[in-house]
């Protein structure tokens, strides 16, 4: 009998199995696709290496640089240009604005009337709103309708896929609700915040980021088994659990979901349907990515950035694009340029659209943003159907009845993004902090 079996094997669940084996706890990981890493995917091909799937990881706090350290990835890391820095959004002329300071001096994005009501935040009190507050409701109301629009918006649609007049603020952006309950008011807080600053890195690493999925599992000493889709749990009256696949079971004291929680829900749907209804409410839109090369003389947009976000009130279905090739080293052929664009989330679902006509409509609307000429001389898509669970409002009182649900459960323990944060860096946290629970 095993001690724990994980099934999932993304890097939820690998870095689960990793740190449960750092803490003496050998665990059995299950994973159904051919290969571990989830989302995490790099591929080489024509002179181009592309990242399907995030891109880019933020090194910040203590777990995720030892654990890389303890898996001897540091010299495979690659550190983000320095034009990183700078983020481009389109604005109502449809020009390419960099954030920044500039901002609030020129007209460029915000109207003077944004940028005054922008700059009064300072001098508004602590919300005193005693419903759950979307992201929308926050910003408009600390910082005004138009920094929504034309700032948060983007970011919020660009890197979560996500509609912020859906998404709950304490859930998604926790630390903005702390900044604001702390100091009364962001650039207060922000101010402070500067007085012990921390640098995060954002890195990659040679092959890309998969390579982080792939040594995990390579050091992994426990039972490590792909193409292996789960059909069945079962929990018996000793309170172990059964795990079978195909014509094979195994018998563990203790399972661990690291699964999106739509295929949780799957699983649990004849044992706990309660629970199981729980997971399945939980929103995942569609995302596709769509990696182009250029030749770099097609291409008039200098890319001197880590890439563009788009307002959704321009009308345009694209939500950004990545300057790939300006951000990490070696990632297109010579005299050529890569970019990554994406298209889809809550707020332009896919239904099922050809990646013809996704790539033709990704093409038509960024050419003259970035004074393209010509067609791409590579492009692949990758279609992800439930890219990022969406943290909206009730998301939290969610997670409150799953936890009590759960632990009711002997030996049941969930690891996935739809709890404790998207980010890669989060993902891990959480499964460092999962480990120890499960090894004392």
């Amino acid at each position: 009998m095993d001690k724990v079996i994980i099934i999932g094997g993304g890097l939820s669940g690998l870095a689960t199995a990793y740190f449960l084996q750092q803490q003496g706890v050998q665990s059995r990981l299950l994973e159904a696709a051919p290969q571990v890493g989830g989302n995490l995917l790099s591929i080489k091909e024509n002179g181009f290496l592309r990242d399907a799937g995030p891109n880019s990881l933020m090194l910040k706090g203590q777990v995720v640089p030892a654990l890389i350290e303890s898996l001897q990835l540091q010299q495979e890391i690659v550190e983000a240009n320095a034009l990183a820095k700078r983020r481009y959004i389109l604005n109502r002329k449809h020009q390419l604005v960099p954030l920044g300071p500039g901002v609030l001096f020129s007209g460029k994005l915000l109207s003077l009337r944004g940028r005054l009501r922008l700059l009064s935040e300072a001098f508004r009190g602590r919300g005193k709103s005693a419903e759950e507050e979307s992201i929308a409701g926050f910003v408009r109301r600390r910082l005004g309708p138009e920094v929504l629009t034309w700032l948060v918006d983007p970011f919020v649609s660009g890197v979560f896929a996500g509609d912020p007049e859906r998404l709950a603020v304490a859930a998604t952006f926790p630390r903005l609700v702390k900044m604001e309950r702390e100091h009364g008011s962001l650039f207060r807080a922000a101010v402070a915040g500067r007085k012990n600053p921390t640098k995060p890195r954002l890195v990659s690493f040679r092959n890309g980021l998969q390579a982080l999925a792939l040594r995990m599992a390579e050091r992994l000493e426990g039972p490590l088994q792909c193409n292996t889709p789960v059909d069945l749990l079962q929990q018996h009256e000793d309170g172990t659990w059964e795990v079978f696949s195909q014509q094979q079971s195994w018998r563990s004291e203790k399972i661990i979901l690291a699964l999106p929680a739509h295929k949780a829900a799957a699983l649990l749907a004849t044992l706990q349907p309660t629970l199981a209804a729980e997971l399945k409410a939980i929103s995942y839109p569609a995302v596709t990515t769509l990696s182009l090369g250029f030749p770099r003389s097609s291409v008039a947009h200098p890319l001197d950035g880590f890439g563009m976000l788009i307002p959704r009130t321009m009308g345009l279905e694209t939500l950004g694009v990545l300057f790939s090739s300006t951000l990490f080293p070696d990632r297109a052929a010579p005299e050529q340029v890569l970019m990554t664009a994406f298209i889809g989330g809550s707020q332009n679902p896919l239904r099922g659209r050809s990646d013809s006509d996704l790539l033709q409509t990704v093409l038509h609307e960024i050419r003259p943003i970035l004074g393209i000429v010509g067609e791409p001389s590579f492009s692949r898509c990758q279609n992800w159907p439930e890219a990022i669970p969406q943290y909206e409002l009730g998301h939290l009182a969610r997670l409150e009845r799953i936890a009590k649900m759960t632990r009711q459960i002997p030996g049941l323990y969930f690891r996935a993004n739809w709890s404790d944060g998207v980010a890669l860096g989060d993902c891990m946290e959480a499964a460092q902090q999962l480990s120890q629970k499960l090894a004392h």
